[in-house]
């Protein structure tokens, strides 16, 4: 079980907000970026989103940028776990 709030805690993120997970290990590209910019689209301004994948999504972080979220990307266990969240 992933505890991401002690991911969260491991970032600049901050960790007093309401958090999702969004597990996208299992996706094939391009799924893991549209369910991410998906689910972002739907969350309330100040919820902090966890993206499990098995790598860094590099094509990711340019989009986040241009719609104004702030990112981390950790790696451990063998899980990639971006922290994203309204700057």
């Amino acid at each position: 079980m992933i505890d991401a709030p002690a991911i969260i805690s491991k970032t600049s993120a901050p960790d007093n907000h309401p958090w999702e997970t969004l597990d996208a290990r299992d996706l094939p590209p391009p799924q893991p970026l549209q369910n991410t910019l998906e689910r972002l689209a739907d969350l309330d301004t100040g919820t902090v989103l966890v993206q499990l994948n098995d790598r860094a999504p590099q094509h990711l972080y340019p989009k986040l940028t241009d719609r104004g979220y702030e990112y981390e990307t950790l790696e451990m266990d063998g899980i990639v776990a971006t922290v994203i969240w309204r700057g």
